[in-house]
């Protein structure tokens, strides 16, 4: 059985977006979004800082089945990235992409990334915490710093997201082993003088709802942005992005960080309604604390081909690219001012 939501609810007005944000960042005497004073340990000119106004607009892009050829243009693995921004008619301003845990990185498409004018969102997956902190790792990620370092560029650098998920908890182990080994990493790459990475911390944005999220946050000392993963949820037929992010804004608004949305994304059984929920996600979405979004373009998570309620790719959906497009191309997601073609 299906969550439903009814024909009002489907009409709210983008008041009903912006209601959120007033809870989360506070309102002025005016009644305005207050815009909140943000602080990063990230270096400036050095490691990602949050534009000085409006937000970054990235996504996650995987390469064609086949892969993308070594002379692909923009670079190794950047074929599909290309394609994508010619459907937004703009560049993006970030790309991400994943690694497992033993992976080596930077890999030839970061490095394309890298060296490109978009900046890298690198997510890292997590191994055992408790083998991190004894020690068990250094090796590995004294490498892995040294190579982000060698990249001689920018990365955002998220590490073990979702990390308040039940399913990952026989690594993560508790909330106290996960502080501790983000510490230890962070403490490593500082031994290594890694000074180009900007610090983020993505739970899910459910985990705020049910309070698992908040007991994993490390510290403001150690994160330099607060992320979460927003998706609709899959037990609902409709279900605008302002409900599911509500309590992660909530618990942001009381700490002067930047915040990301590193993925977010349109389930295609939403059908003629995809425009619709990406028109309210870009209302909601404009809001004086958020500083990068970034779309997962994909449909790797639907647990079977029939799943639907779990494909959040646009390719192919000519309405869901015209209204991603406008919603990469409204000026508070375009902050570097970079050139929009016509469409």
């Amino acid at each position: 059985m299906f969550k439903a939501r009814s024909r009002a609810a489907r009409a709210l007005a983008p008041a009903a977006a912006l209601a959120v944000t007033a809870v989360a960042a506070g309102c002025d005497s005016s009644g305005a979004v207050a815009t909140p004073k943000i602080s990063t340990t990230a270096r400036a000119g050095v490691a990602p800082t949050p534009p000085g106004k409006g937000a970054y607009f990235g996504a996650w892009v995987p390469a064609e089945q086949g892969g993308d050829a070594e002379d692909a243009p923009g670079g190794p693995g950047m074929a599909a990235v290309t394609g994508f921004e010619r459907g937004l008619g703009r560049s993006l301003d970030i790309v991400q992409t994943f690694h497992g845990w033993k992976s080596q990185f930077p890999d030839k498409t970061d490095t394309a990334v890298a060296q490109s004018s978009r900046y890298l969102l690198l997510t890292w997956s997590g191994t055992d915490t408790r083998e991190i902190v004894r020690g068990e790792h250094d090796a590995l990620i004294r490498e892995r710093a040294r190579a982000v370092k060698a990249l001689g560029k920018p990365v955002f650098l998220r590490w073990q997201r979702d990390m308040d998920k039940d399913g990952l908890q026989a690594k993560v182990h508790s909330a106290g082993d996960y502080v501790a080994a983000w510490k230890h990493i962070r403490a490593l790459f500082a031994q290594e003088k890694v000074a180009n990475v900007a610090w983020v911390w993505c739970p899910t944005a459910g985990g705020f709802a049910s309070g698992k999220a908040e007991p994993f946050y490390p510290g403001d000392d150690q994160v330099d942005w607060i992320c979460a993963d927003v998706y609709p949820g899959a037990d609902y037929e409709y279900r605008d992005l302002s409900e599911p992010i509500r309590g992660f804004l909530e618990w942001a608004g009381g700490r002067a960080k930047p915040i990301m949305v590193a993925e977010f994304g349109v389930p295609r059984s939403y059908g003629e309604r995809r425009a619709e929920w990406l028109r309210k996600a870009a209302q909601t979405l404009q809001h004086p604390q958020v500083k990068a979004v970034v779309y997962f373009n994909s449909n790797e998570n639907a647990t079977d081909p029939r799943d639907e309620r779990r494909k959040y790719s646009v390719t192919g959906d000519r309405h869901a690219v015209s209204a991603l497009r406008e919603f990469a191309t409204v000026p508070y997601f375009n902050p570097r001012n970079l050139p929009v073609s016509g469409g």
